[in-house]
């Protein structure tokens, strides 16, 4: 493959297409609280178009990130590498490929799916252009910016979530899934505000310019504190106060990120990195078990 046409992939950031296997809680919740049947062969083929068009409208969510961030990119120690900083791609065909890209998964999005959908994937994009475009650029703003991106994480809940049924999901739900996204932004922030020397920091993030560590780790903790509190709101109007029971090793999961985001840079910039760490993972995996056998078991 011809090496501009590498750096323009690498520009796409399609390696990141992990974070939108975050519809898939949403998902499983609208089959667990709703539906209670096996997905059939055309439900999981729908369920895989769902993940690739959140995929998409993600990756033109990226291109925007991508022109829009150059300039303050250039101040990150390991940003600055990018293609589009290093002026060896051209802005302007990137905007072609997001036209194309959004354009297509529209048309395709209308033709499968349910309006809910539709406007959720709508969401997503729009959500992505009021982050990262000026004059807005809710990026800039403190606290405000790790919330407004964290939004992203219940628009993909919802984008799973009406992929299976269009009746809406429960509110506490989706208020404590944004508080759980903004807790692990919130550390991202921590841990640039922590890592990066005072240069890097004001020249690559304008919303840590004017707010300190301690206020964003006080940030931090109450929206993790939110977010327990929400989603034992949810499990209580739900009639699953059962599952409260893990709400002692739901904390430590979070007691666990919140140390690594103060002693790790990379994990905490990436989340999803933690996840090759073999203590998340197992964790990761233990709670997801512990979930299904509560749930299953909370009628016996």
């Amino acid at each position: 493959m011809p090496r501009k046409a590498v750096l323009y992939l690498d520009a796409l950031r399609l390696n990141r297409w992990p974070r939108s296997l975050a519809i898939l809680p949403g998902y499983i919740a609208a089959k667990v609280l709703q539906d209670s049947t096996l997905p059939s062969l055309n439900e999981c083929l729908l369920l895989l178009v769902a993940f690739l068009l959140t995929w998409l409208i993600s990756t033109a969510n990226y291109i925007i990130n991508e022109i829009t961030d150059a300039p303050f990119d250039a101040h990150h120690p390991g940003k600055r590498h990018r293609p589009l900083v290093q002026n060896q791609i051209s802005w302007k065909l990137l905007m072609i490929v997001w036209f194309l890209i959004v354009g297509g998964s529209g048309l395709i999005s209308m033709t499968l799916f349910t309006l809910p959908f539709n406007y959720s994937l709508l969401a997503l994009l729009i959500a992505g252009i009021l982050y990262n475009v000026p004059p807005i650029r809710l990026k800039d703003i403190p606290f405000l910016d790790s919330t407004a991106e964290s939004a992203n994480n219940p628009i993909r809940f919802l984008i799973g979530w009406f992929a299976c049924t269009p009746s809406m999901a429960p509110f506490w739900l989706l208020i404590s899934w944004w508080l759980f996204g903004n807790f692990l932004m919130i550390g991202k922030r921590v841990a640039e505000k922590k890592f990066l020397s005072l240069e890097e920091s004001q020249g690559y993030r304008k919303s840590l310019n004017r707010v300190g560590a301690k206020p964003l780790v006080f940030f931090m903790l109450l929206n993790g504190i939110g977010f327990l509190a929400t989603f034992s709101l949810f499990l209580w109007q739900n009639d699953l106060a059962v599952m409260l029971w893990s709400l002692p090793f739901i904390t430590g999961y979070l007691a666990l990120f919140f140390r690594k985001s103060l002693q790790d840079r990379d994990g905490a910039e990436e989340p999803e990195r933690l996840l090759k760490n073999p203590v998340f993972a197992f964790y990761t995996l233990f709670l997801v078990i512990f979930f299904l056998v509560i749930y299953y078991l909370r009628g016996a």
